[in-house]
């Protein structure tokens, strides 16, 4: 029998459908510092972004065979290392892709109409400011006619851009691996219609952009840096949901304070589990911690997938 270990959780039905399958599972969390004296023992593991899976781990287990990622990124394991040692590595790409691209949405429409702020200031001001944060907040915008700027064309790229574009948005992307993608919109009582995405420079989709949203791996810089902010139009909206590091906080913080980015959605940081302060201050910052797959539909979805894809290795 087969024996995988769990380390960073499971759905209930994606961990009966791989003990249905007759792989035992041990759904616990082994800290990061045992697992080189626990993990020989598993022919798999399951991890999501907490627990890293690096060359030297990897090199410690030789009955591994397979290691499972919960989720889109793989920056936590050592992925060529793994191919080199005949290892495959499986992620599910697929089964959060809605649930970040609505977390993304409610960053966004939060900002749009100073929820954040509001339910930050009216708890502490009492009755008698009432009508002075009501004409504070009288300024907010609408979606419909502005451009969002997706950068990264993947799954939950399109994912947003659907929802974007049923909001009225126009849609330009920044990805060097498609010249375009097509998106179904579902329309209400009448099907879909299809809308075509096109990828565009980065110059360009910067220029443009009302509204930026991330989707792209941290591949050890930041896609937004300075170069970048200095190129954005006065008053965008930037929301990452992708993964800290792809944006350079410091910049985004100076342009914030500057007024050439009026608002920030954040789920994701580079001092994860502890976020800068400043950060997590700011008044003109929307926050969520790293939140974006956590739907129970989603959960499910991915605990569905890993249990499909780790059968299949395992069996094959």
């Amino acid at each position: 029998m087969f024996k995988i270990l769990v380390n960073d959780g499971i759905h209930p039905d994606g961990q009966q459908a791989l003990e249905q399958a007759g792989i035992e599972v041990v759904n616990q969390k082994v800290p990061q510092e045992e697992l080189m004296s626990k993990l020989p023992e598993f022919d798999g593991i399951v991890v999501r972004s907490a627990t890293k899976v690096r060359a030297d781990l990897i090199d410690a287990c030789p009955n591994l065979k397979v290691i499972a990622r919960g989720g889109v990124g793989l920056d936590n394991i050592d992925v060529d290392h793994a191919k080199e040692k005949g290892i495959p590595v499986i992620n599910t790409p697929a089964a959060s892709s809605q649930a970040v691209a609505e977390l993304v949405f409610a960053h966004l429409f939060g900002q749009c109409r100073f929820l954040s702020q509001s339910n930050r200031e009216m708890p502490q001001k009492g009755d008698a400011s009432f009508k002075q944060l009501k004409k504070s907040y009288s300024k907010g915008i609408q979606l419909r006619g502005r451009t969002m700027g997706i950068i990264g064309l993947g799954r939950i790229g399109q994912e947003t851009a659907r929802i974007a574009l049923g909001v009225g948005m126009k849609v330009v992307g920044v990805d060097p691996f498609v010249d375009s993608v097509n998106i179904d919109v579902p329309v209400f009582g009448a099907g879909s219609v299809t809308a075509k995405v096109e990828s565009v420079p980065m110059e360009s989709m910067l220029a443009e952009a009302d509204v930026i949203s991330l989707h792209v791996p941290f591949l050890g810089k930041a896609v937004l840096g300075a170069d970048e902010f200095s190129k954005m139009k006065n008053g965008v909206i930037i929301i990452n949901a992708a993964r800290g590091g792809t944006l350079d906080e410091d910049v985004l913080l100076e342009y914030l304070n500057n007024g050439t980015v009026s608002f920030a959605g954040l789920d994701v940081f580079v001092g994860e589990p502890t976020p800068r302060e400043d950060l997590l201050k700011h008044p003109r910052i929307s926050l969520t911690p790293h939140i974006g797959a956590a739907t129970g539909e989603a959960q499910r979805n991915i605990g569905m997938e890993l249990a499909q894809k780790i059968t299949k290795v395992l069996k094959n």
